[in-house]
């Protein structure tokens, strides 16, 4: 068993740092001045005071406090879970909000940058954005087939 823990927390930690890595790095390049124009697609810079679509913007400096204390609940979940096949999606969950979780302490609000405008407006986005949507559909087939879960 204390190598199945080993195992999760390695691959937990690798996967939430380069995911946090990265991020961060992408969103320096646009907090630094880089933007880009397209017909469908701007590259622009945008700091979300809330969660997706700006929800619950009115919570203001609580909201970096919930977040925080929600991201450190899921992580304490995951490693209790002990299944080695939830540690992935976990690391690109977690490295994503630990991401957006930083930009509200270091910015005050998520560093988004993807704005898709063609055919319709869409919500600005991040990168962490979409590694935390990867995790919950990863999460949901895992749930769904769990013959892929062994342990």
């Amino acid at each position: 068993m204390p190598n199945t823990t080993l195992k999760l927390s390695a691959i937990l930690f690798f996967t939430l740092a380069g995911i946090f890595i990265i991020d961060q790095n992408i969103k320096m390049l646009f907090v630094d001045g880089f933007r880009y124009y397209t017909d469908c697609i701007d590259l622009i810079l945008v700091y979300n005071k809330g969660v997706a679509f700006s929800m619950l913007a009115f919570l203001d400096e609580w909201l970096k406090y919930i977040q925080l204390v929600l991201v450190i609940g899921i992580l304490g979940y995951i490693i209790n879970l002990k299944k080695i096949c939830f540690a992935f999606p976990a690391g690109l969950m977690l490295g994503g909000a630990f991401s957006n979780v930083y930009d509200r302490f270091v910015h005050g609000g998520v560093v988004d940058m993807v704005y898709w405008h063609c055919g319709f407006d869409f919500a600005v986005f991040n990168f962490a954005d979409v590694m935390i949507d990867v995790a919950v559909v990863w999460f949901l087939v895992l749930n769904f087939k769990p013959k892929l879960c062994k342990k």
